[in-house]
């Protein structure tokens, strides 16, 4: 391991020595792992070391950062993934606990998590869908189909407005919602741009030309597409360059999905996810425009890969006085 220049990259990231050294003897760690198992380094090898951490009740923030980070200095597409995955949107699972809990009140959760659990930090992607299905299905059975989709609509990850705050104002210095829109995609074709030239992955797909045709081809993807006081947006393909390459329908769906519960749950024969998980996505989904209409928006889900959709796409209720 090239242990300087990892340890002068977590520098970069103005992190104290104390959290250099311990990013340090977890690359070590997991180079030992796949080095003392004769493994591969690939996505099954990241998810047995994960299963190590959670034996070891390592399974913490501070932990599995290094490893993302590590596995980027490496240039290793497939484990970046793997322990991306573990820890992107990884506050799902705490968020639905204690939501239920505060939503429903807390008999309600415990009947719902009665046996299963929480789905631990950590847990191995393959693996989450099992922990959710009984969970949504005693949900939605307890409190009613259309009470669970209000709840999961509100989102279940970690966004406060004040991550939104460079889109209200980009949206009142744009000068119409049309501009803004123009904005927004230009900004995001140059940041594929970007990434393709400097050879950077953008979150964890690789941009080629053909995805940055597809994306440009599409005007919902980026920003959205306006008719009156209604934005159209579809979700660019969690690995676009694999969504085009895709010979088959569940292919295309499985490449489409950013989220890893409902994304396994399509290649698990032994789970059948929930459609109500998507709300959480149109939750995702509107946040922007909330935070710069500073008020709750209604988001129409339009097509979504468990309702057996090749993509994800989105009806953005804007209020009346936008549009005026």
């Amino acid at each position: 391991m090239d242990k300087q220049g990892f340890a002068e990259m977590i520098r970069s990231f103005q992190i104290p020595e104390e959290g250099v050294t311990n990013c340090l003897a977890l690359a070590e760690k997991l180079e030992a792992f796949i080095e003392d198992n004769g493994r591969k380094p690939d996505a099954e090898t990241a998810w047995d070391f994960s299963r190590l951490l959670i034996r070891e009740k390592k399974n913490t923030w501070r932990n599995y950062m290094p490893l993302v980070q590590y596995c980027r200095f490496i240039k290793n597409r497939e484990m970046f993934t793997a322990f991306m995955e573990l820890v992107d949107g990884g506050e799902v699972s705490d968020n639905l606990y204690k939501g239920i809990g505060k939503t429903f009140g807390e008999d309600v959760r415990d009947e719902v998590y009665d046996g299963i659990g929480k789905c631990k930090l950590g847990t191995p992607t393959p693996e989450k869908p099992a922990f959710l299905h009984p969970v949504l299905r005693r949900l939605e059975k307890k409190v009613g189909t259309k009470a669970a989709k209000e709840f999961l609509s509100a989102g279940l990850r970690n966004l406060p407005s004040r991550m939104y705050q460079n889109n209200r104002k980009e949206y009142f210095q744009a000068g119409s919602i049309d501009a803004y829109l123009k904005q927004q995609k230009d900004a995001f074709v140059k940041n594929l741009e970007e990434c393709k030239a400097a050879g950077q992955w953008w979150f964890v797909q690789e941009i080629t030309d053909d995805v940055i045709a597809f994306v440009k081809a599409d005007p919902e993807i980026g920003a959205g597409r306006r008719e009156g006081k209604i934005i159209y947006e579809t979700k660019i393909p969690y690995m676009a360059k694999e969504f085009l390459a895709a010979a088959s329908g569940l292919q295309r769906r499985y490449y489409a999905c950013h989220c890893p519960w409902a994304r396994e749950a399509l290649v698990n024969r032994d789970v059948k996810l929930s459609k109500s998980l998507c709300h959480c996505s149109s939750g995702f989904m509107k946040k922007p425009w909330e935070a710069i209409f500073k008020q709750p928006l209604k988001v129409d889900i339009l097509e979504s890969v468990l309702n057996g959709d090749e993509r994800c796409r989105f009806a953005i209720h804007l209020p009346e006085e936008a549009v005026k």
